[in-house]
This record gives C-alpha cells, sequence and structure tokens, in this order.
C-alpha cells in the first residue's frame, strides 16, 4: 500500500492519507497492538481535523459529561495557532474510540489530559512523541509519503471533498482565511483528476 506523490508532495509538504484501506490497516494496527490510546489519537485526530496541539491539549472533560457519565456532542477548543473558538461535533467513530481507550484508562479526574504520557496523567504526550507514533504505524503498515500529525488534519479534509463536501464548508470548519489554504489541505492528485472525467461522460 503506498501513497501517491505528487509534484507538491516532492517538495515535502505533508500529504494526508488518501486511501481508505490505509486508514483501516492504521486503525488495526493499534488495536493489534492494544495501543489504545494511540488508536483514539489517530482515529479522533481524523475525525475532527484539529491541530495536534489542539489535540493533545483535550482534557477528558472537553469531551465526557462525569456527572452524567455520557459523552459530550461536541468538544469546543480554543485554538492555540489561531486563538479562534472552535467547536466540533464529535461523531460516532470518535465517540467510541475514546469509550474504547476510557475502559482501559479508566481516567479518575476530569483534567486529565486524554493523550497523557506513560508518567502523568495531568501530561500529554509532546508532539515528537505523536509524530513517532504516527510515522512508526505508517512503516510498519506499509505505508509510504510524507505523512506526519498534520496528515490526521488533512485527511479530514481530502474525505471530505470526496464526499463532495463543498470546499467553502471546509474553508470554515478548518478557521482558514482563503480558499487557497484550503485547497493545499485537499492534497488532490492525478488520480482524482483522472476520476472526475471517468464519472462525467456526457
Amino acid at each position: 500500500m503506498h501513497l501517491l506523490l505528487g509534484k507538491e508532495n516532492n517538495m515535502g509538504t505533508t500529504i494526508p492519507i488518501r486511501n481508505q484501506n490505509d486508514i483501516e490497516t492504521i486503525k488495526k494496527y493499534f488495536l493489534e497492538k492494544d495501543q489504545y490510546r494511540n488508536y483514539a489519537l489517530f482515529v479522533v485526530g481524523i475525525n475532527t481535523a484539529l491541530r495536534i496541539s489542539d489535540l493533545l491539549n483535550l482534557d477528558w472533560r472537553d469531551v465526557y459529561n462525569f456527572d452524567s457519565h455520557t459523552w459530550r456532542k461536541y468538544v469546543s477548543v480554543t485554538e492555540q495557532k489561531t486563538g479562534k473558538r472552535n467547536t466540533i461535533l464529535l461523531n460516532q467513530n470518535a465517540k467510541e474510540a475514546l469509550d474504547l481507550y476510557r475502559s482501559y484508562q479508566n481516567p479518575e479526574c476530569e483534567a486529565d489530559k486524554i493523550f497523557c504520557n506513560n508518567r502523568s496523567r495531568s501530561q500529554a504526550i509532546s508532539r515528537t512523541q505523536a509524530y513517532a507514533i504516527i510515522r512508526e504505524a505508517c512503516a510498519a503498515s506499509g505505508i509510504e509519503g510524507k505523512i506526519s500529525c498534520h496528515s490526521l488534519r488533512k485527511t479530514f479534509g481530502y474525505h471530505a471533498w470526496k464526499n463532495n463536501v463543498p470546499e467553502v464548508m471546509l474553508m470554515n470548519i478548518y478557521n482558514h482565511s482563503s480558499f487557497a489554504v484550503t485547497r493545499c489541505y485537499l492534497g488532490i492528485e492525478q488520480d482524482d483528476r483522472d476520476e472526475v472525467f471517468q464519472k462525467l461522460n456526457l
């Protein structure tokens, strides 16, 4: 399983995980190794489009109501990069991944970091550790290309675009100031272009 690299990607740009089978392979890798934290990190990352800095900053109380023992419908963050407030619906896959992880993690304090390190529940893993987690999973799964933590955010956009989500909506979700920035996130390759011509038989 290989990710195709376009001209822009050869210049070192992080790319999305375009192939759905590759996504499932990475999920399977984490689950088979009982790496439930890493599984949740990956699944929540590709389903919320949060930047890795905002993802790692999440506490359990951001996603789970400890009083009612229910998952929150939305996760709201103040983006570290932009200072903008962003409210994102937690979809079923994200909740299920978090629920699986929570059943093993059993957080006692609502202020615990979701993606905590092995030494302290109050401290999240570092961006370097998150990068190593994603890269190791890709390498073990035979997935090539410039995949990084930012690929999780881009993966959401690519698959949303493939599912006909309007570009203006993606721009809003990403809190981008221009369409040009959003387009760079989509990772459109030659085979995506070919698919348009194949489908549009006029």
